[in-house]
């Protein structure tokens, strides 16, 4: 009965305590439950999975990561456009590099890299759009982050402060990403040693945490420690750095070998699926973080 009361109060005190879903206290569940610390933490992470609706944040991420990447390769393109211009050595140069395989602009610069054209237009437009579509993605991110914590809607930013968080998320995200994208690239690329391998993978690693620990902090409408944060970086940061290693290794293949129509589908698909598992894999390491919390608040009361 104590014991009860205790977790009663907890629930009622602190912010990031809340009442399971009815399956958790079945018969058969809350036996094994009882018996099993391990199996008890994934059911609560799975049971705030659903409750917060994760999966549905998730989407939203993909979605507007994917919207943000076209306007980009349009923006990309025009500065192409500018750099070729009157620079016959450099267009050579950028055929014969591995620009001339990427998707939906790269058959066109192989084929007649002299009809990319600089426009100011495009230039601008692509980049206010990436930059709104880039912000909602990080708004989607905030609510996600937020209701995995179940924060009260009178304690979440409001709407200027959702986007100052949002652009301030994109600048720290972006560039450790890129960061974190060129380790593993060079660690699948043939020629490096083993140890220096090694080595580099460890460093995508961190640099993945560090991130992940930077969005969390800034993302969420909460304070939170590092003991909070940490285990969930962790978790999440060794699955961005499988997904970055496994994908830059596919997509070097796939792009050897893939033709321009199939392969502009395969692309469409596999960016799409690529951003799902990130946004799963870190707003699911913030589930981890939520239901050790969770545990450590009962285990305080209890």
């Amino acid at each position: 009965m104590r014991c009860t009361v205790s977790r009663v109060a907890a629930t009622a005190s602190s912010p990031s305590v809340s009442s399971r879903s009815p399956w958790t206290e079945w018969k058969l569940i809350r036996g094994i439950r009882l018996k099993s610390r391990v199996f008890d933490f994934i059911i609560d992470g799975i049971d705030g999975f659903i409750r917060h609706k994760t999966k549905w944040h998730t989407a939203l991420l993909a979605h507007y990561g994917f919207v943000s990447v076209f306007p980009l390769l349009a923006v990309m393109t025009t500065i192409l456009g500018y750099t070729l211009e009157n620079e016959p050595k450099f267009r050579n140069d950028i055929v014969n590099s591995v620009l001339a395989r990427l998707p939906f602009i790269g058959e066109q610069i192989r084929s007649d890299p002299t009809k990319l054209h600089g426009n100011a237009f495009v230039l601008i437009f692509g980049l206010a759009t990436t930059l709104w579509a880039g912000t909602r993605a990080f708004i989607a991110a905030q609510n996600g982050l937020n209701d995995i914590w179940e924060i009260p809607d009178d304690q979440r930013p409001n709407f200027f402060q959702l986007r100052k968080k949002a652009v301030l998320g994109i600048a720290v995200v972006g560039i450790a990403q890129i960061a974190s994208a060129t380790v593993t690239s060079i660690v699948g690329v043939s020629g490096v040693s083993w140890l220096n391998r090694v080595l580099l993978v460890i460093a995508a690693i961190a640099i993945n945490i560090g991130v992940l620990l930077a969005a969390y902090n800034v993302l969420t409408a909460r304070d939170l420690t590092l003991r909070q944060m940490l285990p969930g970086a962790i978790l999440a940061g060794l699955g961005f750095s499988v997904l970055q290693l496994i994908g830059t290794i596919v997509v070097q293949r796939a792009i050897r070998t893939a033709t321009p129509v199939y392969g502009n589908f395969a692309t469409v698909i596999a960016l799409l699926t690529w951003l799902s598992l990130h946004g799963i894999i870190a707003l699911f390491g913030a589930e981890a973080n939520a239901a050790l919390d969770r545990r450590h608040h009962i285990g305080e009361t209890g």
